[in-house]
């Protein structure tokens, strides 16, 4: 087992975050966008705490119908925070509508919509919307990914993987978990099980390992399952595109 110092962490956290403003928006406001998990959840919380929180503004993107929309207004409501609600679903329908009944032309035959693509295509809408209202209210935008889901692609490129600032992608769950506590955030916000919000599946059910397991070997190398561990190491090297920088052509004159 590792050992995590979750008070001094936390400390350290919130110094990162000040300074991030004091050297990139001075004056500004973080805007994130709120799900309800642990993740937004926490960054918020650690936002609120470096910056106060008239300077953290939250933005609730429902799809249509949002089952448990009541954990995002859990979350603002228990840090006070201001916030805007926007309802994703005419864009999401309208670009699908759109892709749908593109033209064809000049050989390009119109598949219709992938189910990766139905997948990935709010999480990219809910990013242009966080950087929408962030532009309108001098804001920068919060990145809420971490450590562990990162590790092995559990994020969508261009949506839930951007940001100006990452306060938490260099802890795994169990440590942005054990900061939530810290914080003395609602136990039903740091626990909730997160789920895809599309089948009803638990990211554990979609990754086919558990965050325990997976957090234990980021840390120590050590995975006991030699099955687990090999499906580790092949989504870690198949998405570790999405941590790098965009590649492009070195033009030396």
């Amino acid at each position: 087992m590792y050992s995590f110092d979750v008070k001094q962490t936390t400390r350290d956290v919130v110094e990162w975050i000040r300074d991030f403003f004091e050297k990139n928006g001075k004056g500004c406001n973080a805007v994130l966008g709120i799900s309800g998990g642990k993740d937004s959840s926490v960054a918020a919380a650690l936002c609120v705490k470096a910056l106060g929180k008239d300077r953290v503004i939250g933005v609730l993107m429902p799809n249509g119908e949002q089952s448990d929309i009541d954990m995002s207004m859990m979350l603002v409501n228990h840090l006070g925070i201001r916030y805007t609600t926007v309802n994703i679903a005419a864009a999401y329908q309208g670009m699908i509508d759109a892709i749908k009944g593109a033209d064809s032309g000049n050989g390009y035959e119109n598949n219709g919509v992938s189910e990766q693509a139905v997948v990935n295509l709010p999480p990219r809408l809910r990013m242009a919307c966080v950087y929408a209202v962030s532009q309108c209210n001098n804001g920068r935008v919060v990145n809420t990914c971490n450590l562990s889901e990162d590790w092995v692609g559990y994020s969508t490129r261009y949506g839930d993987s951007v940001g100006d600032f990452s306060p938490l992608s260099r802890l795994t769950v169990d440590e942005v978990k054990q900061i939530g506590r810290e914080l003395k955030l609602p136990a039903v916000l740091v626990d909730k099980v997160p789920s895809d919000g599309l089948c009803g599946k638990t990211d554990e059910d979609n990754l086919g390992f558990s965050y325990a397991v997976l957090d234990e070997y980021i840390r120590t190398g050590v995975c006991s399952d030699p099955e687990t561990k090999a499906l580790i190491d092949m989504k870690h090297e198949k998405n570790k595109f999405k941590l790098e920088l965009m590649p492009c052509f070195e033009y030396k004159p």
